[in-house]
């Protein structure tokens, strides 16, 4: 016992000795990440101080729409275009201006910035994702993906995308009462995360499959939103996990689409097709002796397909939410959209709609892209500086800074009367589509821009098209309803709350 006394005491001392240097180093290492981050941030708004080593996350986290409102309110004011921050030891910047949006997404390069798509997203998706690839493997993999998204494949999606819908409509009436009005969020997220599942992966998941893919995806979107911990008992943890068991499950669809393509089967999900062309790859690379096309294994793939299913999942979700409440608030738009619709398709035929009867609802896909203009699902897209970058004539982006263009911002930039729904500004008489093309950043920009959003669009279009054919709504409306949630993309603040009944007395056959 003495013994143990007296090496508590000794441990004790030790401790009081070495307080003052530990406190020394503690103070020293805050007093250099402080210069630091001046250093980096130079003549721009922004914090003069940070809070050590966590820098805004806790108020990013807490209040995000608050947080880039602030972002975007300092570079607007300043004049300059961009303003910097700080989060759990990153330097930002968040870009405003559209041009200086458009130079970042130009210059997606090894020596320039690297795509990340979340500020720690290398460590959420994996290091192979498709938004880190670069150069001529990366246009090697989009001409792959290309196949994906012919008109012959979106045709069969369009016929998966409405049976969904249709289930999902008809669960909302069911589930509907005038007393008492519906959260439409939840219920628009599981309608994409069904289609999702159906139109990439087909009939290759089994019920068992969805029910844990559908709870994997939901730790993952969790963790979207965490203080990136990387350890266990953490959010972070349990969503990169969940990603990895995300992917492993999608491989094993890939591996089964291919043994149903080697059959000579008929494609019927997007892997199908992907399979399809694949294996023809394969198959002449062995024909003429030279090596097969690298990115076939089943994981790659498997990653791939996660890649697309986040890119459609969260983003419609907005879309969809965004369409209801804006159409809701607007009935003169509504109007049009419903006598476009029913010139060209009625409910009560039983037939679904029909690929040349999408195309030619021109009016309702000008209000799907206004949607996606004043409501742009993902309001920024992260970069990160893989070296120094000049972005202005007086202003060198530093190496590893995060970077953060603004696609919301752009889209209130140069449109006439940008902050009204209108979506005739997207007619064939005032075409604003084509005029301020370089300010509609929805779907990016440059050589990663989105290679789905045909896909997205038509999606949105098939989506209002059969909503207010088939459904009336009326919005339960409160206090700062319609203001911005992030969860992770924008959403009503109030999830949409509606009331629901049924407007047609026939429904197609899904």
């Amino acid at each position: 016992m003495d013994a143990i006394q007296v090496d508590g005491d000794t441990i004790r001392r030790a401790w009081a000795a070495s307080g003052p240097y530990l406190l020394c180093c503690l103070v020293l290492l805050v007093l250099l990440e402080q210069l630091s981050y001046l250093r980096k941030k130079g003549p721009l708004p922004g914090p003069r101080f940070i809070v050590p080593f966590l820098g805004s996350a806790v108020p990013m986290i807490l209040n995000p729409t608050r947080f880039w409102e602030r972002q975007a309110a300092l570079a607007k004011s300043s004049g300059l275009g961009f303003s910097a921050d700080y989060l759990v030891g990153r330097f930002i910047l968040f870009i405003r201006s559209t041009e200086l949006s458009q130079k970042i997404f130009a210059n997606v390069r090894p020596d320039a910035f690297h795509l990340i798509g979340h500020p720690f997203g290398k460590k959420l998706f994996g290091e192979h994702n498709l938004i880190y690839m670069f150069d001529q493997k990366h246009k090697d993999l989009r001409r792959r993906i290309a196949p994906n998204f012919t008109p012959r494949a979106l045709s069969t999606y369009l016929a998966i995308q409405q049976r969904v819908i249709l289930s999902h409509l008809r669960r909302w009436l069911a589930l509907s009462s005038r007393s008492k009005p519906l959260r439409l969020r939840l219920l628009c997220r599981d309608l994409n995360l069904e289609t999702s599942q159906t139109v990439f992966a087909g009939p290759y998941l089994t019920p068992s499959a969805r029910d844990q893919f559908n709870r994997d995806y939901n730790l993952f979107n969790v963790g979207l939103m965490a203080i990136p911990f990387d350890l266990p008992g953490f959010a972070f943890r349990r969503a990169r996990l969940s990603v990895a068991r995300l992917i492993q499950t999608l491989s094993g669809c890939v591996s089964q689409s291919k043994d149903r393509m080697r059959a000579g089967k008929e494609p019927s999900c997007l892997v199908d097709f992907w399979m399809q062309d694949a294996l023809r790859e394969i198959a002449e690379a062995e024909d003429s002796s030279v090596p097969p096309p690298p990115e076939t294994g089943d994981l790659e793939i498997g990653g791939h397909l996660f890649d697309f299913l986040f890119a459609a999942q969260d983003a419609s979700t907005s879309s969809l939410l965004w369409a209801v409440a804006l159409l809701e608030s607007h009935p003169e738009v509504l109007e049009k959209v419903r006598a476009e619709v029913v010139a060209l398709w009625s409910p009560e035929s039983g037939a679904p709609i029909g690929a040349e009867q999408l195309r030619e609802m021109r009016y309702t896909e000008a209000v799907a892209r206004e949607v996606v203009r004043i409501r742009p699902p993902a309001t920024m897209v992260p970069h990160i500086a893989g070296e120094t970058f000049p972005l202005t004539d007086w202003y060198t982006i530093p190496k590893g800074a995060i970077v953060f263009p603004s696609a919301y911002e752009s889209s209130f930039q140069g449109f006439t009367d940008p902050d009204r729904f209108d979506p005739d500004r997207f007619s064939d008489e005032r075409q604003e589509g084509r005029v301020y093309k370089r300010n509609f950043l929805a779907f990016g920009a440059g050589p990663h821009q989105c290679v789905g959003q045909r896909y997205a669009i038509n999606h949105l279009v098939l989506f209002i098209a059969m909503f207010v054919s088939l459904v009336d709504f009326k919005r339960h409306r409160t206090d700062g309803c319609d203001d911005i949630a992030y969860v992770p993309t924008i959403v009503p603040k109030d999830d949409c709350q509606v009331y629901l009944s049924r407007r047609s007395n026939g429904f197609p056959s899904s």
